[in-house]
């Protein structure tokens, strides 16, 4: 049997929080961002189930190789699925911390591992709304994985921003 991962971090889940810009984790840079990406069931369902396959991620620029070697994107995320993202050489790795599949919401969270540059959360919510429209919200925190990345955190702050912005358009033409 293999040995879990263990997460870097642990507010495990607290990217839920409707208060995480607020009381954010003790020592964490707290993150909220949502957009609009169209309206109507049709787009819900084709941009639910593309983020349940780290579409997001993928349309994002990432290449995402699921635990087990499941990196064809087949088969939706569930809680405890492991993973690594990559931008280039960069490795990501993650665990899936919850997963959201109600009627009108979609979704999920990761925690990051060890190797992963920061340490936090990252969900991902694709929402249709009672008026129709569906929208796509990022909620995170985060800080340095490492002592030796804090003179680097301006940096890795820009970088997050930079793929916040590409998650939020990578939803726009969900097929």
């Amino acid at each position: 049997m293999t040995a879990v991962p263990e997460l870097t971090y642990s507010a495990v889940g607290a990217t839920r929080s409707p208060d995480l810009l607020s009381h954010p984790p003790t020592g964490f840079r707290p993150m909220v961002r949502a957009v609009p990406i169209g309206s109507g069931e049709n787009l819900f369902t084709r941009a639910a189930d593309a983020t349940m396959r780290f579409g997001i991620q993928r349309r994002s620029g990432l290449t995402a190789t699921r635990g087990e070697g499941l990196a064809d994107g087949k088969s939706p995320l569930k809680a405890g699925d492991t993973a690594v993202l990559r931008l280039g050489a960069v490795r990501i790795p993650v665990r899936i911390v919850y997963v959201i599949d109600e009627a009108r919401r979609r979704g999920f969270g990761y925690g990051t591992l060890r190797g992963h540059p920061e340490s936090g959360e990252e969900a991902f919510v694709v929402e249709w709304r009672d008026d129709d429209s569906v929208w796509l919200e990022i909620r995170a925190f985060s800080r340095p994985a490492h002592p030796l990345l804090w003179p680097g955190y301006p940096l890795l702050r820009l970088f997050q921003e930079i793929y916040t912005r590409r998650y939020l358009r990578a939803l726009t033409t969900a097929d």
